[in-house]
């Protein structure tokens, strides 16, 4: 049986929209600063990088028709600029939680291209900033914003598949030279396939279960530098149940999770959507049913952008706390360092 779902549309018709800057000119602003410029209640402003002529190239590339954006050669002019209200953190992960507080120090909203921060104590300092300055920040998994998690999430709570045992969630794909950058760092400094890849595997696995987990087994390979390319694992749940993770950049592409209950399984066959891609969602029971679920194509960019500034213009919390940020923080360290010591590391709550 294969199901087609309509998507309710949202009014996001707001009293203003919230004026944008970027930090940074990475690659990742291929899909975000099309989604500033598209969202129905947000305005790109500027765009700031640390090498020269890099902001107005970066504006050019993704946004060729754009008017009146500023560019800036220093990050630190644009967090002067009164006009911008918020901004986007696409930098090296080593660098989120200097620039997170930077930003946050000069008043601005903050949406921090994940992970947040390298350690909990960065996230505390993140989230401490952020209440004396009345800011908001969240973490930026763009995938959350999909309706296909909603959708799965609807299911669970039908009762369809049962009780939630176990989840497996795949992410990888084949390092291409121009990401070798990467690799160019050790774990400890935020390189490496669990930073980059890991933490949407280790967040996916997260959203099924009722608790956080309790301990940790992995296994890595390492490079030179110190950057794990391929860990696997499994997190462990209270009551027997297991989260299962694999993510490697020596593998062909896949975004993808799996979860098993007591009565039927869910799989979302890819999670990282582009904007023109069929969300396909297919399900099964111990009763023989099984379907196909085809939902229509979003950018979950432009929904994540959207909800954002959203939040930020009526000041409600985003769907994206700063303590989930640090609950995945917690499992990621502890899977390093599982990985790096050879045996189960416990998480502490």
């Amino acid at each position: 049986m294969v199901v087609y779902f309509e998507m309710v549309e949202i009014d996001m018709n707001e009293p203003a929209k919230l004026r944008w800057g970027i930090l940074g000119g990475a690659r990742i602003n291929e899909r975000l600063l099309p989604a500033i410029v598209e969202a129905a209640n947000a305005e790109l402003v500027a765009i700031a990088s640390r090498r020269s002529g890099a902001a107005a190239d970066t504006l050019a590339k993704y946004a060729p028709r754009q008017q009146g954006v500023k560019v800036y050669d220093q990050l630190d002019a644009l967090l002067a600029d009164e006009q911008v209200q918020a901004v986007y953190l696409p930098m090296a992960n080593h660098e989120h939680a200097e620039w997170a507080l930077r930003a946050i120090e000069s008043g601005k909203h903050v949406l921090c291209e994940k992970p947040m921060a390298l350690t909990v104590q960065d996230i505390d300092a993140i989230e401490n900033a952020a209440h004396r300055h009345q800011v908001t920040v969240m973490e930026g998994f763009m995938y959350r914003f999909h309706p296909q998690h909603a959708r799965v999430q609807e299911l669970i709570r039908s009762g369809l598949i049962g009780e939630v045992r176990s989840v497996r969630a795949s992410y990888s794909f084949m390092m291409r030279p121009a990401r070798l950058y990467r690799l160019a760092e050790s774990v400890a400094k935020g390189g490496g396939v669990m930073w980059d890849v890991g933490c949407y595997a280790i967040h996916s696995a997260r959203m099924f279960f009722d608790d956080e987990p309790v301990a940790v087994t992995a296994l890595s390979k390492y490079v030179e530098s110190g950057a794990d390319v391929s860990t696997s694992g499994i997190l462990e749940y209270r009551d027997g149940r297991r989260a299962h993770f694999d993510v490697s950049f020596e593998r062909a592409r896949r975004c993808e999770y799996e979860i098993t209950g007591t009565q039927g399984g869910i799989k979302c066959h890819v999670v990282w959507q582009l904007p023109g891609d069929i969300p396909v969602l297919s399900w099964w029971t111990e009763d023989g049913r099984q379907c196909e679920e085809r939902l229509p194509a979003v950018n979950h960019f432009k929904l994540e952008v959207e909800h954002f500034s959203h939040c930020v213009l009526h000041g409600q919390e985003p769907l994206l706390s700063l303590q989930d940020a640090k609950s995945n923080c917690r499992a990621i360290l502890a899977a390093l360092q599982s990985a790096a010591e050879g045996r189960v590391v416990k998480i502490a709550p």
